[in-house]
């Protein structure tokens, strides 16, 4: 573990209090300020004798790995998807598939910091608003470490599998009347009197265990820095993340090359990419989101602002796609590489094949789109959206006859 300290995004105060999730000066937004000198000293290698994944990148990590709470998370697969960059004309396209993580999400990166470093406190009791994906990763991981966990879920709005994931793990599921933003503010009460310790992304610390999906990335690739990387964005945490770890890998000297990071959000609900088509650093909150994407499904999105100086600061872009681009991109990477997303995921290839029709992105460029959650976890969009399946007589005859059709 490396000695960090928590400091206030907008004013720099340090934030001594482990329980709060915004400066008590202004209350502006955390953030984790490491000290990486020691890592100075060190290579890409050192870090290689232990399997690829999270915990690889301790010395990275605010959280000491005495109080590991782990279910072998990270250390997905970086595909290279030849067929995908042909169908979309983009000479080097890789998905990182972070579907293959311990619950099927993104969200077990972040969970397995923010648990260990709730353990560190002592905290007996979890809770955390959720579109779903956040909920199931936060209910395995209090499993595991044997705290209780509350989730706070809009009522009616998140995906069959994700539901069934809290309430499998044995979380208290509580469907709030409102939308994702209404379920954080009710969490957010309950984490200022005490009554749970918060572990959405707007606590510092689930951000620092994000980082490891670039620093995967970057192992992955040998360090050969990508041109640019796509990111479906909602809460936003996850640009921001990525955003965190690259600044890291240039402090301590691993790289001198910075990918341009690239935002994407449904036309529903976009108001960091609305923001950055105004050229504006903050944004305007939506008060009614909506997409088929229900993963990134938030009009007020904690880590906003973060996104859009992360966006700015790498010379990257922003854009919306709509619903039916999300499914036609979900579709189009099942059937070109065997891969299967949620559409939250799908997002981030709808965004490359649309910003290389624009000309934003060059075909001559190399992109990584993260792809961040499993496609099981939303099989009711799947079947809505695929073909119906086939009655067959029980003979060879019939079968040949649907094959050749």
């Amino acid at each position: 573990m490396a000695d960090h300290k928590v400091v206030c995004w907008d004013c720099s105060s340090v934030v001594d209090d482990p329980y709060v999730n915004n400066c008590p000066k202004c209350g502006g937004l955390l953030t984790v300020k490491m000290d990486l000198r020691p890592v100075k000293e060190m290579r890409p290698e050192d870090l290689r004798k232990e399997n690829i994944g999270v915990w690889r990148y301790a010395p990275f990590m605010p959280v000491d790995p005495s109080n590991k709470v782990s279910i072998q998370e990270g250390g997905t697969p970086l595909y290279k998807t030849d067929r995908l960059s042909k169908e979309l004309g983009v000479s080097q396209a890789y998905v990182k598939f972070e579907g293959l993580n311990p619950t099927g999400s993104f969200k077990d990166r972040g969970m397995t910091i923010g648990v260990s470093h709730a353990k560190e406190l002592g905290a007996k009791v979890v809770g955390c608003a959720s579109t779903g994906n956040t909920s199931a990763s936060l209910a395995a991981y209090a499993a595991k470490a044997d705290m209780k966990c509350a989730v706070f879920l809009p009522s009616g709005k998140v995906a069959a599998g994700k539901l069934a994931q809290a309430l499998f793990y044995g979380a208290k599921v509580l469907s709030i009347d409102g939308n994702f933003d209404d379920a954080l503010d009710l969490a957010l009460k309950m984490a200022e009197e005490r009554k749970i310790y918060l572990l959405n992304s707007i606590n510092p610390y689930r951000p620092e265990g994000q980082k490891s999906v670039l620093f995967e990335i970057m192992d992955q690739l040998r360090y050969n820095v990508p041109d640019r990387i796509i990111l479906p964005v909602g809460n936003a945490a996850n640009i921001w993340a990525v955003y965190k770890a690259i600044q890291e890998l240039k402090e301590v000297g691993w790289i001198s090359k910075v990918p341009k990071l690239t935002g994407i959000q449904a036309e529903g609900s976009a108001p960091v990419a609305k923001a950055f088509a105004a050229g504006k650093k903050d944004f305007i909150a939506e008060e009614h989101p909506e997409t088929i994407a229900t993963a990134i499904r938030i009009g007020n999105p904690v880590s906003g602002r973060k996104a859009l100086h992360a966006i700015y600061d790498t010379k990257g872009f922003s854009t919306t796609v709509t619903d039916k681009e999300i499914i036609s991109a979900q579709q189009l990477l099942g059937k070109k590489e065997g891969v299967c997303v949620e559409p939250a995921s799908a997002a981030s290839i709808a965004g490359l094949k649309k910003l290389l029709s624009m000309g934003i992105i060059d075909k001559n460029e190399k992109v990584v789109c993260i792809c961040t959650g499993n496609g099981l976890k939303d099989p009711d969009t799947i079947m809505d959206n695929s073909p119906p399946v086939i009655p067959c007589k029980n003979s060879v005859k019939d079968v040949e006859r649907i094959l050749n059709q």
